[in-house]
């Protein structure tokens, strides 16, 4: 595929705008989980300040400092540990506290409800209460807090790198797999557009030629009915062209096919083969069915069934040589009906036989005269995806080329 470079960079880019989209909706998100476990331990420290003034005594004597661990034990190397600190304002303003606390600062000493400082360089959660005559400061330091924090960012940046590669690959493997059918699509159409050009160019330079010659010189009425001749020849297959191509523009866009129903499958390739009776006339070729005595119905569109019927026995007829054979049987198994068409003309070459039903591909082993713009074997694959029946190519008793498509079987009734 010539455009897979293409598709590759896309997707990258897609993912790399994924990825961004992840990462600040993480970053967010992280940010929520540090301001929500911040908010639950400062409010837990909050409350333990509250319920340490229960404790104090109420006569507003002593002399404040400690007043009791919370959790047992201290650990000497912080200067204040797991334990309250309290200073106690003397109604003369002077403050008592024992020897270790350190100096509470004087825009400090009237706080009331709990906020947070810092003193002696530690950041603490501190609180007042009058307690008697007596006004008692308590502080505890937020270690944990800060601990808890870091803990928090230091897991959330271990788990971003992970979470972004995982994103940005899925991202990438995703977009390729939606990207790679948007871009055959694409190519396809390209492909398309170049090969219509291609064959509309050939019967509009004959018709270009004649009308140019017929206008250089006179000419005698021979040579203007030849060259008439060969303009209307080019114009019907330039009309034939045209008229598949907007049938398979019309097919591709359209959202659903045709409503289904119970079709006799026999019926219709009897139908069609007399349609083609005056084809086979004219170039002397055997035209015979053989259809199942009954049962041979399926669900599918009629329209569309009956123009599959239709190009495989043109198909058959034009590639048959003159004076050969097109032979169609309709056949109904257990659980299938089978419609199959045989000739005698040079058959498929078994590496080409994949490539059939490319549009505007044309076998080797025929003239571009008898197979038309390749086109016809490309609607009969598209009706027949359309339809749920099954292909399978081959070759025919006489050598030719054998087309056999196969549908479920209908219940009767």
């Amino acid at each position: 595929m010539t455009h897979v470079p293409a598709v590759r960079r896309q997707s990258i880019r897609v993912a790399l705008a994924a990825t961004a989209v992840v990462a600040i909706g993480y970053l967010v998100v992280a940010a929520g989980v540090v301001a929500f476990a911040t908010g639950v331990l400062t409010a837990q420290g909050d409350q333990r300040l509250v319920e340490s003034f229960d404790r104090l005594p109420h006569d507003g004597g002593g002399g404040g400092g400690n007043i009791g661990p919370v959790d047992p034990g201290r650990d000497p190397g912080r200067p204040f540990g797991p334990v309250f600190l309290a200073w106690t304002i003397q109604p003369d303003g002077s403050v008592v506290a024992s020897a270790s606390t350190p100096e509470l600062p004087a825009e400090l000493r009237t706080v009331s409800n709990p906020r947070s400082a810092v003193i002696a360089g530690t950041p603490v959660r501190i609180a007042g209460h009058a307690v008697g005559k007596s006004y008692v400061v308590v502080a505890q330091a937020i270690d944990q807090v800060v601990d808890t924090q870091r803990t928090v960012v230091l897991g959330e940046l271990l788990i971003a790198p992970f979470l972004l590669s995982l994103v940005f690959f899925g991202a990438v493997v995703v977009g390729r797999r939606v990207a790679a059918p948007i871009e055959t699509a694409r190519r396809r159409q390209l492909e398309f557009t170049a090969d219509a050009s291609h064959e509309l160019r050939t019967p509009l330079s004959v018709i270009e030629a004649h009308t140019s010659l017929a206008l250089s010189a006179q000419r005698d009425a021979a040579w203007y009915r030849n060259a008439f001749t060969k303009v209307e020849r080019e114009s019907t297959r330039m009309r034939r062209l045209l008229e598949d191509m907007l049938w398979l523009a019309r097919f591709d866009a359209a959202a659903a096919p045709s409503a289904s129903g119970p079709i006799d499958l026999g019926t219709l390739a009897t139908q069609a083969v007399d349609r083609f009776a005056a084809v086979a006339e004219t170039r002397r070729l055997t035209l015979t069915v053989h259809s199942a005595p009954s049962g041979a119905v399926i669900a599918a569109p009629a329209d569309l069934v009956d123009r599959l019927i239709g190009v495989l026995v043109d198909n058959a007829c034009k590639y048959a040589p003159d004076g050969g054979s097109v032979s169609v049987t309709v056949a109904a198994e257990a659980a299938r009906v089978s419609f199959t068409v045989d000739d005698s003309g040079p058959g498929i070459p078994p590496d080409e036989r994949e490539r059939v039903f490319d549009r505007f591909h044309r076998s080797v082993t025929t003239s571009s005269e008898a197979g038309g713009a390749g086109l016809g074997l490309a609607i009969g694959d598209a009706i027949v995806r359309a339809t749920g029946g099954r292909w399978t190519v081959g070759e025919s008793p006489s050598g030719g080329a054998r087309f056999t498509v196969s549908w479920s079987r209908a219940p009767l009734g």
